[in-house]
This record gives C-alpha cells, structure tokens and sequence, in this order.
C-alpha cells in the first residue's frame, strides 16, 4: 500500500471543506482546485477573469512550492470557467504564466464556482525530488 502526504500552505487560500490543498502519492502532486482568493485577505482579488485567473494560477503555484514541485513539473490542469465566452482571455494568462511548458489540459464551463469566482484551476504535478 503506497502512503500519501497532505501539503498545506498558508501562501494559498485553505481548503474550505474536508479537503487537502494537495495530497503528494507516488512522486505525484495533486492540487486541489485553486480560485481566486487572497491568501492574506480571503478576499476574491477582483471582478475581472484574468487577473482572477493569474491569482488561481499564482495559488496553484505555491501549493505546488510547499510540495517541492512547480508549474513547470505540471503535467495535467482543468480548468473551469462560468462563462466560456473568457476562453482567449484565461488562455492569455494561462499561456504567460506556463511559457513554452504546455501541459496537458481540460477545460470546462460550469453553472457555478465556490464564492461565484469566475474561474478554478485544478492540477497534477510532478515532484521535483522526494523532500516532504
């Protein structure tokens, strides 16, 4: 049986039910879908879907931190948005912050996120080395 670490960090907003901000199993980090909060408010950054999305994509980063990973080990994100009319806008900020490292992605429009933000970003990362 292979065991599991749960990753916490206060540079992300905290699980608001009885979930992990991320689990690590088998050299694996799965993150939680992040929104658009900030860590040292619990307030939604703004209105607007792209600096929503750079705040979810900024908390998603430092989950992966605390777990010794980074955007660049990511291999699998979902993203889900209230409105896919925002496609190329979240895929601008999505592009600047994963560079040239293309992961492999699902997105998917909802009815309805946690808070009403517009936008939650979930993924799968590599671990950089075994340190937790």
């Amino acid at each position: 049986m292979s065991s599991f670490l749960k990753v916490s960090t206060a540079k992300a907003p905290g699980a608001i039910g009885p979930y992990s901000q991320a689990i690590v199993a088998n050299g694996f980090v799965f993150v939680s879908g992040q929104i658009p909060v900030i860590p040292e408010t619990g307030e939604i950054v703004s209105d607007d879907i792209q600096e929503q999305t750079r705040q979810s994509l900024k908390n998603l980063k430092h989950v992966l931190e605390a777990a010794n990973s980074s955007l660049a080990q990511v291999v699998k994100t979902t993203v889900f948005i209230k409105n896919m009319d925002d496609f190329a806008k979240i895929n601008k900020v999505y592009a600047e912050a994963f560079g040239d490292h293309k992961p492999a992605r699902a997105c998917v429009e909802v009815a309805r996120l946690p808070k009403d933000v517009k936008v939650e970003i979930d993924g799968i990362a590599l671990m950089i080395e075994a340190k937790i």
